[in-house]
């Protein structure tokens, strides 16, 4: 018994390259070094494996699947990991449909589109084609032919089935008719009733009980007629099960199997002595095979099952009749044959190749990126709190004691000498550089500023250039246009490039704060920055009061300073113990998402934040109350001290001074830092507004292709329709022109003189009855048919020695259909010589017949018409 399974052809893609977009997300997302290189090696791994499973074409062998099947688990692994969408990562992958061959006007249906799920389907659906093209090719006369064969149809309907349940979701739109749930489902059936024949045709080869060979025969009929019946009431199938030999194979399938488990079925019948059962399930049989000979003979053989039926009928009603007499029982009236079903589909597990390596192994997913980012948010808001705290207290501190002149005031006992703390700031601003540092740092902002406004203006420029030309494009083509529309796929990218607009903004405002603290203490700095003689020369000289030296108010202020500068100098230890702290939460949050599937990223990050800083919480809050309190104190000793000194105007002047020089110390390490930190913030900025850039460039782009590939698509589906649904009939006076003016004659050059035509034959003769010795009788003229009357009836013509042998019903045999246009007459029969052809009457050959004397050959009393001749009439001469 000869058989047909149905295989599946694959889908074909254009070619993708994925090593570059991936590379250069991993260079603008994780750090140089050896991780970095190691994963752009791997994206260009990737790259080779996806033209190894789709650029080429595939032998029907493990092999083949094998690349499949790990390319499919590789999109799985690394989809988490990458942000594969239309305004992040795009890449547009494009596929045809597996069934739609195209036409003379177009290629084949396709769709492109920008989804790594859709790019899963397509490769999910060539793994169940290729396996199901494996699967036909299996020898089934033998036991592990049989087993694979099973194995990959069984695969198959996996695979179809899981993109039937699939794919709407993973598209997010209308697919192609090959990979949409209706086909895909259907397909799934199909490779399971192949897959269940296949265990058939392994318990008959392994000559099993004849009860479950039944069983199994009637199962894989229903599998067939239920498929077969979804795609009769199906409407949205391929043409290709309609057209290419699968309908008449599934019905033809249903029959044989079903003839199957009747012919088993009445051997089992048979040992249980119901003979009449037996040949009413043989005659059902033999009908059923039939019937398959009789319609789908060209797609299935069924001659040896045939024969089978057709001998065990055969012997079934010879014992009967001579032996067991049994009634033969209607059909209708037998008890059902039972059903055993051994398949079910394979499900579709990641991953699915037993060799499989992920090549991104290291690669966090980016649910665990996107948790680490915002716990390193959340981590940054808490050590820049702590930080700006601990500032914000130095900061208050240098203005206490600079209001009241210390620590230069307990420092100037001789009145006429630079304090030697205002030496020490004086010292410390020249090693920084002075006025000229931070005149340097304040002049190179706005160039800095200007830049990162310009990045981020040509980002947004070009998203509005591409924005403008899609609803132009949108407006033009309307409802063709089916493409998320660029304003709505943006929107994420706008409001990043808003944030930004703002960012700049409050930069822009905060410079202005530094450029006028710069202003309102440039001069003050710039006496710090004066030799220490010019710097004596500034400061007004006052009254001593040696008096006070050695004092206990004075030993009381230098403790209480000294023991400030101590809680200073914790604090600047304690900041920089919180910025070198470092924990890597990559292993907490991977732990959750395995565990929970999802990563409650607020509560596990509020909880380790509070576990790590708590402690140096703790140290800055005792660090700030310690200050708080030696303030206090300083500020009571500092009433006692003044109450002791002398008061006049020039040592209120000199008092005065001295405060103004240490604020603008103070001022001066305050803007230094402010402008290091906002020059820092707009080199940070420019990388960051960089691949901003680089990320709109890249979107715009993969837009662009996309919107070729859309247009070119609308062009072709434009040529295949008509350009209007009926020709309009044409005016009265266009068909009164039309059928009485004269064709008008084309340009010379273009006009094909055409062969001379020659004389329509005339009809043949008549044989008349009375012609003696005349090889053939015929009947009278009046006897065959009525003589026509009127003017236009031709006369007779007489029986001549030339008519014999010749009937009236031959002709000359009439050539091909010729074509026949302008410059090329059509076929001229060739003339055949007399001796061999002595009944024809070509054109040229026509023998010449007796006529009456006086009377031209040829001629009667009418001329012959000579209908469509070119030239005049040609007279004929007696000879």
């Amino acid at each position: 018994m000869a058989t047909t399974f149905v295989s599946v052809p694959l889908k074909k893609t254009t070619e993708v390259d994925l090593a570059k977009p991936l590379s250069k997300f991993i260079l603008n997302t994780y750090p140089s070094g050896d991780t970095q290189a190691e994963y752009v090696k791997a994206a260009e791994e990737l790259n080779k494996l996806r033209k190894n499973a789709v650029g080429r074409p595939l032998d029907k062998h493990d092999s083949s699947l094998e690349i499949l099947l790990r390319y499919y688990d590789q999109l799985c692994t690394i989809e988490p990991k990458f942000p594969f969408a239309e305004n992040q990562l795009c890449l547009t992958f494009t596929w045809k449909d597996a069934f739609d061959k195209g036409s003379i006007f177009g290629g084949s249906v396709k769709l492109s589109l920008a989804s790594l799920g859709y790019e899963k389907s397509c490769i999910l659906f060539n793994i169940g084609a290729l396996a199901s093209q494996i699967a036909a090719e299996q020898n089934l006369e033998n036991d592990e032919g049989l087993k694979s064969a099973a194995k990959y149809y069984q695969l198959a309907s996996g695979v179809f089935q899981h993109i039937k349940d699939t794919v709407l979701t993973a598209l997010n739109r209308e697919p192609t008719m090959d990979i949409s749930p209706d086909t895909v489902g259907t397909l799934s059936q199909i490779m399971l009733a192949q897959a269940q024949e296949v265990f058939f045709l392994k318990a008959a080869a392994d000559k099993m009980k004849d009860a479950l060979i039944a069983k199994l025969a009637n199962q894989t009929a229903d599998y067939y007629g239920d498929v077969f019946k979804q795609c009769q009431y199906k409407e949205n199938l391929p043409k290709y099960f309609y057209f290419q030999e699968v309908l008449p194979v599934l019905a033809a399938k249903h029959c044989m199997m079903q003839a199957n488990a009747e012919y088993h079925q009445s051997i089992l019948v048979k040992q249980q002595k119901k003979f009449g059962e037996e040949i009413a399930r043989l005659q059902h049989g033999s009908e059923l095979v039939k019937t398959v000979a009789s319609r789908y003979d060209e797609y299935i053989n069924v001659k040896d099952l045939s024969d089978k039926i057709s001998r065990a009928l055969t012997a079934a009603k010879k014992d009967n009749d001579f032996i067991y007499h049994d009634r033969v029982p209607d059909i209708k009236d037998l008890e059902p044959i039972g059903k055993a079903s051994l398949v079910k589909f394979t499900p579709v597990n990641v991953p699915m190749s037993q060799k499989f390596t992920d090549l991104f192994g290291k690669m966090i997913p980016l649910a665990v990126q996107q948790a680490l980012s915002i716990y390193n948010q959340r981590r940054a808001d808490l050590v820049n709190r702590l930080i700006t705290q601990m500032r914000e207290s130095t900061n208050f501190a240098n203005g206490v004691l600079a209001s009241l002149n210390l620590p230069a005031a307990i420092e100037d006992i001789s009145g006429d000498s630079v304090p030697q703390s205002v030496l020490e700031k004086s010292s410390s601003v020249i090693q920084q550089g002075g006025l000229q540092t931070i005149d340097q740092l304040i002049k190179d902002l706005p160039e800095l500023l200007q830049r990162n406004q310009e990045i981020l203006d040509e980002s947004l420029k070009i998203l509005d250039q591409e924005e403008v030309t899609d609803n132009e494009l949108k407006a033009k083509f309307k409802e063709r246009w089916q493409r998320t529309p660029s304003n709505e796929l943006y929107k994420p990218l706008r409001l990043e490039g808003s944030n930004f607009r703002s960012t700049l903004d409050r930069a822009v405002e905060a410079d202005k704060v530094v450029r006028e603290r710069y202003g309102n203490n440039s001069e003050v700095i710039g006496l710090l920055c004066k030799p220490e003689a010019e710097l004596n020369a500034a400061i007004p000289s006052g009254n001593p009061t040696k008096s006070l030296q050695g004092s206990e108010v004075i030993t009381l202020l230098k403790t209480l300073l000294a023991s400030l500068n101590e809680v200073k100098k914790e604090r600047e230890t304690l900041e920089n113990d919180i910025k070198s702290v470092e924990f890597d939460m990559s292993s907490t949050f991977l732990t959750a998402l395995a565990q929970d599937g999802a990563i409650n990223e607020e509560g596990i990050s509020v909880t380790e934040l509070d576990r790590i800083y708590g402690s140096y919480t703790e140290r800055v809050q005792k660090n700030l109350k310690k200050q708080e309190e030696l303030l206090a104190n300083i500020q009571s000793s500092h009433e006692e001290f003044s109450k002791s000194t002398q008061s006049n105007n020039v040592a209120n002047q000199r008092d005065e001074m001295l405060k103004k020089l240490a604020a603008a110390h103070d001022q001066f390490v305050e803007l230094l830092r402010n402008l290091r930190e906002g020059t820092k913030f707009y080199n940070m900025l420019t990388e960051i507004l960089l691949k901003f850039q680089s990320k709109c460039s890249d979107i715009v782009f993969a837009r662009k292709t996309e919107r070729d590939e859309l247009l070119k698509d609308l062009q072709q589906n434009m040529a295949r329709e008509p350009s209007a649904p009926h020709i309009p009939p044409a005016p009265a006076y266009q068909t009164a022109v039309t059928e009485t003016s004269p064709v008008p004659t084309p340009a010379p050059r273009t006009v094909f003189q055409p062969k001379p035509q020659p004389p329509a034959r005339p009809p043949p003769p008549s044989i008349g009855s009375t012609f003696p010795g005349a090889p053939f009788s015929s009947a009278p003229a009046s006897s065959s048919a009525p003589a026509p009357t009127g003017s236009s009836a031709p006369p007779p013509v007489s029986a001549s020695p030339a008519s014999i042998g010749a009937t009236s019903g031959l002709s000359q045999a009439q050539g091909p259909p010729y074509p026949t246009y302008q410059g090329y007459p059509g076929y001229y029969p060739m003339p055949v010589p007399m001796a061999y052809n002595q009944f024809g009457y070509g054109q040229y050959n026509m023998p010449y017949l007796f006529q009456p004397p006086g009377q031209p050959p040829f001629q009667s009393s009418q001329q012959p018409q000579q209908p469509g001749y070119p030239y005049p009439q040609q007279h004929y001469y007696q000879q």
